[in-house]
């Protein structure tokens, strides 16, 4: 059972939490309809679409109006702290929220009180809260892009925002920041960088890598790496190991992409309709 973790831009959408589903380029939750363009909606939309496809129970969300201000994050950490261990979740995607070490780390703390560890995975601020926490290693996936993947492979950086220049946004030195990430333990077990090439790595280095098909009007485009990070949580739900997962995930997403023929117009949600054909090619 999964449960997505993040927030929407609206600073009048209360903290609610439930099932999930899809309507009309809409995820709707609690009655409560927010459109799918990127973040955590378009994480969402493509973790449903890839569950129907395996007939996965319901998936819940646990969400929050933020516009970066921090206030319904904080609300969201704290809901969590009280109420995370009452779940079942097999797997929890975190998604944005503003980072906090403090908070962070009670939310690590009511995961512990779970019957069951879950399969944890993190993308966007909440990866950032467990870097400047010292608790990346607590994760299963990281699913960085290049520059996030920056930050995490520079040691000294206790903000995003501080990354060393020399080292942000250079795609070709993927595999050396995935070295650095590692050895200074700011990576979880797994990664998936996103770009032009999405790469699988662990602690011995770059396992895998997935660069076909190639659209180039995708990588400009906002949501492809949230719904990257989607379909791998619905895939480790559907019960596949984080590897196989990751890998799929970022199989499906670029093909998803290709059979939407996208253009500077095209919008995240019209990739999230394909999934299921993507789906189907790609496990035929």
């Amino acid at each position: 059972m999964l449960c997505v973790i993040g927030t929407v831009p609206d600073p009048d959408f209360p903290l609610v939490t439930g099932p999930v589903k899809m309507e009309k380029g809409h995820i709707v939750i609690e009655g409560r309809r927010v459109p799918v363009n990127r973040g955590t909606p378009a994480l969402l939309a493509a973790a449903l679409a890839a569950a129907a496809c395996f007939q996965l129970p319901p998936i819940h969300a646990w969400l929050v109006g933020d516009i970066g201000r921090g206030d319904g994050s904080r609300k969201l950490y704290a809901d969590l702290e009280q109420r995370l261990g009452q779940f079942p979740w097999t797997v929890l995607a975190f998604h944005y929220l503003q980072p906090d070490v403090d908070l962070h780390n009670r939310v690590l703390f009511a995961v512990e009180k779970m019957n069951k560890r879950p399969v944890m995975i993190a993308d966007a601020g909440f990866m950032y809260a467990a870097k400047m926490s010292g608790q990346a290693g607590a994760y299963d996936l990281f699913t960085p892009d290049a520059g996030e993947l920056a930050f995490l492979a520079d040691e000294t950086a206790p903000h995003p925002f501080y990354t060393r220049g020399f080292i942000l946004h250079e795609e070709g030195r993927v595999p050396e920041l995935i070295e650095r990430a590692y050895s200074h333990e700011n990576a979880a077990r797994r990664l998936l960088v996103k770009g032009k090439t999405d790469y699988l790595a662990d602690a011995r280095g770059v396992l895998e890598t997935v660069a076909e098909p190639e659209s180039p009007a995708m990588e400009a485009m906002g949501g492809t790496g949230d719904t990257l990070t989607g379909l791998a949580a619905a895939l480790v739900a559907s019960g596949m190991n984080v590897s196989r997962a990751a890998v799929l995930a970022a199989r499906v997403n670029r093909l998803a992409g290709s059979l939407a023929n996208p253009t500077a117009a095209t919008q995240v949600v019209e990739i999230v309709e394909r999934i299921p054909e993507a789906l189907e090619q790609l496990l035929s």
